[in-house]
Formats: C-alpha cells, sequence, structure tokens
C-alpha cells in the first residue's frame, strides 16, 4: 500500500495546479472574503497517526458538517423517536429547497438537509437557553478533537444570521406544522453559530475518529456512542451527506462523507481512518469541488472505497 504521506502531498501538489477550482458561497458574505486557493487534507488513521498536507492546519467555517454532530448529540438525547420529526432518506433536491418539506408535511427528507438540521438543532436547543446549548456543541466538538481552542467565528455567524431568509423561512414553516418546539428565533441562532465553528482539517479529521473507530474514541478507548450509532450516521453520511450530489460522490468517492458550503468534507474509513479536506470553491450543488477530487483519488490510491477496492 501506497505510504500515506506521499499521497496526499501529491494529492496537494496536483490540486495546487488545478484551474477549475468552483465558486466560493458568496450568499454568505463572510465566506465569499475566503481565497479560493485554499486546499487542505487531513487523514487520522485508526492507529493514531495523522497525516496532512497543504493548509490542513488553516482553521475554515464548517458550516453543515456541524450537522454531523449534532445529530450525534439529538440522538443520544432522544435516540430513535427523533426519526418520528425527521426522515433518512435522500433528498433529490437542494439542500434549502422548501417546496418538499411543503409536499411532506413539515417533515424534512433527512437530517443533513436544512430543514433536517433544524429539527436536530430544536431537539438540542432541549429547554436551554442557546447560549448554554451553543455551549454543550462547542464542548462536544472540542471533546471529539481533543482540541479546547476550536471557536465560533463571530464574523460568519452574524453575517448569516443577517442574510439567511431562507432558513428563516424554512424554521417557520416546520413550526407552523409544529415539528419545531422552540420559538424559531432560538433555534436559529444555535444553528447559525453551529454552522459558523471554524475548524482546521487536522482538527475535523480528529473530531470524526469515533465514526471510523467503531463509535469509540481511540485516543482514550471510551465509546462516544454504540457501534450500530456509528454505522447508521456513517449509512446517512453516504446516502445524504452531499445533498443531491450524494449519489455521484457515492458513486465516485465511495465512501461516507459529510460536506459544508465552507468548502469542507468530512469523510470516514470504517475501520481505518478520518479525513478532512478543505477546498472553498463549491461545484453546482454546493459541495467542494476539488475536495471530491482529491477525496476520490484518495480513495482509489489506497482502495478505501467502501463498496471494495
Amino acid at each position: 500500500m501506497p505510504a500515506l504521506d506521499k499521497v496526499l502531498n501529491d494529492i496537494a501538489d496536483t490540486m495546487a495546479k488545478e484551474t477549475r477550482r468552483g465558486k466560493v458561497a458568496d450568499y454568505i458574505p463572510q465566506l465569499a472574503k475566503v481565497d479560493p486557493a485554499r486546499f487542505g487534507i487531513a487523514v487520522v488513521t485508526n492507529d493514531g497517526e495523522t497525516f496532512t498536507a497543504g493548509d490542513a492546519d488553516e482553521p475554515f467555517s464548517i458550516q453543515s458538517i456541524s450537522k454531523v454532530f449534532t445529530l450525534t448529540m439529538a440522538l443520544g438525547l432522544v435516540g430513535d423517536s427523533l426519526w418520528k420529526r425527521v426522515g433518512r432518506e435522500p433528498s433529490g433536491n437542494p439542500f434549502n429547497s422548501i417546496v418538499q418539506l411543503e409536499r411532506e408535511q413539515g417533515v424534512p427528507r433527512n437530517p443533513f438537509i436544512n430543514a433536517g438540521a433544524l429539527v436536530v438543532t430544536d431537539v438540542v436547543l432541549s429547554q436551554h437557553q442557546p447560549r448554554e446549548a451553543l455551549g454543550q456543541i462547542l464542548h462536544f466538538l472540542r471533546f471529539l478533537a481533543g482540541d479546547e481552542s476550536i471557536v465560533v467565528d463571530r464574523a460568519v455567524a452574524r453575517s448569516e444570521t443577517e442574510t439567511g431568509f431562507r432558513n428563516i423561512a424554512l424554521a417557520n414553516y416546520m413550526k407552523a406544522f409544529g415539528n419545531l418546539e422552540h420559538d424559531p428565533d432560538k433555534t436559529l441562532g444555535v444553528y447559525f453559530h453551529q454552522c459558523a465553528v471554524a475548524m482546521s482539517c487536522r482538527q475535523l479529521a480528529m473530531a470524526g475518529r469515533f465514526l471510523a473507530a467503531d463509535g469509540r474514541n481511540p485516543e482514550t478507548g471510551g465509546r462516544v456512542v454504540s457501534s450500530q450509532r456509528a454505522r447508521r450516521i456513517n449509512a446517512l453520511m453516504l446516502t445524504c451527506g452531499h445533498y443531491d450530489g450524494s449519489g455521484d460522490f457515492a458513486f465516485h468517492v465511495g465512501i461516507p462523507g459529510k460536506s459544508g458550503v465552507g468548502g469542507g468534507i468530512l469523510a470516514v474509513v470504517p475501520g481505518k481512518a478520518s479525513i478532512a479536506v478543505w477546498s472553498p470553491g463549491l461545484n453546482q450543488v454546493g459541495n467542494s469541488q476539488l475536495g471530491a477530487i482529491a477525496l476520490e483519488r484518495l480513495a482509489r490510491t489506497m482502495g478505501w472505497s467502501v463498496f471494495g477496492p
């Protein structure tokens, strides 16, 4: 098997020469300022080794990747009763679609589209004040990554709050159907701030280790979630983690992954490694253009597709 450090450096060198880099998420003004030339990748293996290349230690806005961690928290709070409020099927529609939500009576198709993530955040809020709920999310991320320096990028949070009219509409629409328990403004406040958490590829790959290690923290051996729950979260990442580009990602890359419009992707190779990649330019469906290409190359070179080498 090729040496991981060489594979990652080769990928970073290739991505640096790529001219078709996609388009940054300029509908969030603060994200429009990010340099599209940046590229970072980090791999943390289950035996504790870390390999990085490029801008792997540069913090970026994790955006919808946060949904993996709030989903984990919500399942810990309410278990499988969560699935009465949100589905588990691919959407086949844009991540912020309101048409599908109307057709399905306010029950979002899955927890990774924006409407579904708002329901999940509503569960995490769970009668707390928004500041307390956000503190719990940050505490969980810091615990998983083993890094107390992870913070919310306040400028990004403010930018999202000022421009997130579609998310505001989704939250109010679900409240009308009785599928939000809290004041929409409180749920939205937590949601906008969780999406504005800033992490580097190294930190994000560390935080995802439990999903690659059958639900355990490989460093401590302690269980984060049951092995069954880890498998199910991975299954949702594979089928729904890239919105209406999820099938294409599974076809080309073949491992569970969750994207964010900040240009990051958290990917999991069950039993082997946690991976984070960042390239700010997005493709037409809102996923990192070079990030997906890099992961396809990595999975192919290492024989890491869950469907076989």
